[in-house]
């Protein structure tokens, strides 16, 4: 088997729907994974990069990228998700191989893109729309978001406007701009890709900028992100399908973050 098998793989893994014959009707069931083919997992110096060696081979991605990243570090967290694999492989548990994947095939050729996607978010942030009440939920948003829009001010001087519930506020054209070089700043596909996982997971544009900025830590910005969310748990209680959803949420953006620290944020 070629070691980029993932192509039909990157979504996230195994489906819970496998195990629920009732939602695997309705759903339809995945293949089973794909068995671990390779014995050894290293690193090794490919066209200037640090790249993932299976059985001394370059991993590669669906576009057939090498799987490599532009420093150890990087390549360090991506051959451990590789190493970790046993009998099967599960892309799911592979975070950092799936955000790297999507740099090299898709956000590499459309960075300008991404960058503008990201500043989309901030134009709607989460962040600046707040609850009226119940008092508990206002103050948790206050204590997970202020901290947010307080770095974005004193770090780019771009203040925010909040609104009260879905009504849409228009935020200053000044201020997207203030955060625009830090985006365009952004030259390495890899690096983006994190920074948009941040934030499409939390919904945030400056919860993302705020966590890759060192301003937050990985479990604050999601944290952050899941403010509504958890306080609606809080009050209705979680089922199991969502609580693997949110598990596989926060996976995802700890591998972000992570990725982000390797690369110097």
């Amino acid at each position: 088997m070629s070691n980029d098998f993932i192509r039909d793989w990157f979504d996230g893994g195994r489906d819970p729907a496998q195990d629920d014959p009732v939602r695997a009707a309705r759903l339809g069931m995945k293949p089973p994974l794909p068995k671990r083919f390779y014995g050894d997992v290293s690193i090794g110096e490919v066209g200037g990069r640090h790249a993932v060696l299976l059985d001394g081979r370059p991993a590669r991605t669906r576009g057939k990228a090498i799987l490599a990243g532009p420093n150890l570090a990087v390549a360090e967290l991506l051959a451990a998700e590789w190493a970790a694999q046993t009998a099967e492989i599960n892309p799911a548990t592979m975070p950092a191989t799936r955000i790297v994947h999507a740099a090299l095939d898709s956000v590499a050729q459309a960075m300008d893109e991404v960058r503008a996607d990201i500043l989309k978010y901030a134009a709607s942030d989460l962040v600046c729309y707040r609850a009226g009440d119940p008092v508990r939920l206002v103050e948790q948003q206050k204590q997970h978001w202020d901290p947010v829009l307080a770095h974005i001010r004193a770090r780019y001087g771009a203040g925010f406007l909040l609104s009260e519930g879905i009504t849409f506020v228009n935020q200053p054209g000044e201020s997207l701009e203030r955060l625009s070089p830090r985006l365009w700043a952004v030259s390495e596909p890899i690096a983006l890709s994190a920074l948009h996982v941040l934030t499409t997971v939390s919904g945030s544009a400056l919860i993302a900028i705020a966590v890759a900025d060192g301003a937050l830590d990985a479990r604050a910005g999601f944290d952050a992100g899941e403010c509504d969310a958890d306080y609606e748990a809080s009050v209705w209680g979680i089922d199991e399908e969502t609580a693997e959803r949110r598990a596989l949420r926060l996976t995802d953006f700890k591998a972000a973050t992570a990725l982000l620290l390797a690369m110097g944020g």
